[in-house]
């Protein structure tokens, strides 16, 4: 397991980002990832930070129908949705676990933090920051090796960040952000509400 400190792979999140929902799928196309969410076709492409704000401008923080940017880092291809908590709806993280591993994470200004663990459309391990810790899911001790370490343990009042360290230290999960001009498949997920 990695340690603790700083220069992790999820760093930018530990900074000023009030909402964000990040959902990774282990070893699958940013493409397939989109689609899996529930993106809708017409929407998916190609874009820099640029075109992506001017194609989409206010809407970028949409809750209903948020743009979700892709990326790959590792193992893992991630979206990074700043509007919306659609990774979180059950339907959609069974659906991008399917025949490999996902894991959310959901940060809002309350403040609090969502994670949740899933493979093989089965949602084994989540929880949240609202109050003391407790792990539900088919599996709720299946991370506890690396969990109580970092004082993310049952009954107890959760650190905040320490949910990051989680994701990082059980999973080796990361973002990197674009570069200036860099292209990354992005698109506009389609309303929960018409999903079956």
């Amino acid at each position: 397991m990695m340690s603790a400190g700083r220069g992790r792979g999820l760093d930018f999140f530990r900074a000023d980002v009030p909402i964000y929902t990040l959902t990774f799928a282990k070893r699958v196309s940013p493409q397939v990832l989109l689609t899996r969410m529930g993106a809708d076709p017409d929407s998916v492409a190609l874009r820099d930070e640029m075109s992506l704000h001017d194609e989409y401008g206010d809407t970028l923080l949409d809750d209903d129908e948020p743009v979700v940017t892709t990326g790959v880092d590792g193992a893992w291809t991630w979206a990074w949705k700043q509007g919306g908590m659609h990774g979180l709806d059950e339907r959609i993280l069974c659906a991008v676990s399917m025949g490999t591993e996902a894991v959310v994470l959901h940060c809002n200004e309350k403040p609090m933090h969502w994670f949740t663990y899933a493979a093989d459309g089965d949602i084994l391990v989540g929880f949240h920051t609202l109050g003391p810790l407790e792990p539900t899911g088919l599996s709720p001790a299946q991370l506890d090796e690396a969990m109580r370490p970092l004082g993310l343990v049952p009954g107890q009042p959760v650190p905040l960040h320490n949910v990051l360290s989680l994701a990082e230290n059980a999973f080796g999960l990361r973002v990197t952000p674009p570069g200036d001009g860099e292209e990354r498949w992005s698109g506009s997920l389609l309303a929960l509400i018409e999903r079956p």
